[in-house]
């Protein structure tokens, strides 16, 4: 199954010509590529699937969606490559692979 996952733009950088940013996933940040989703900006909140942000979505519905994902655990993390961390927990800087 693959997911959009709805995460936070916390920072836009250009990356060999690309509008990419560094996008949080409640917890799990990753970098996202920005060329779908020209409007995206720093405190936007986007869905990102296969590492590209498809579209925007409010905070609101970002918030939901990410607690019905937290309730499948198991779809995320075959997403993100680990689960969502819970709510409140502190932020997961980007792993090095």
């Amino acid at each position: 199954m693959c997911l959009g996952i709805p995460g936070r733009v916390l920072e836009v950088h250009d990356d060999a010509g690309l509008r990419m940013a560094t996008v949080d996933f409640g917890g799990i940040r990753r970098e996202v590529c920005l060329s779908c989703t020209p409007d995206a900006d720093v405190g936007s909140y986007v869905i990102v699937h296969v590492g590209f942000a498809i579209t925007r979505v409010d905070e609101v519905e970002a918030r939901r969606t990410l607690e019905v994902l937290r309730a499948m655990a198991g779809a995320v993390e075959g997403e993100l490559g680990e689960p969502l961390p819970a709510p409140g927990a502190p932020a997961v800087s980007d792993r090095a692979d």
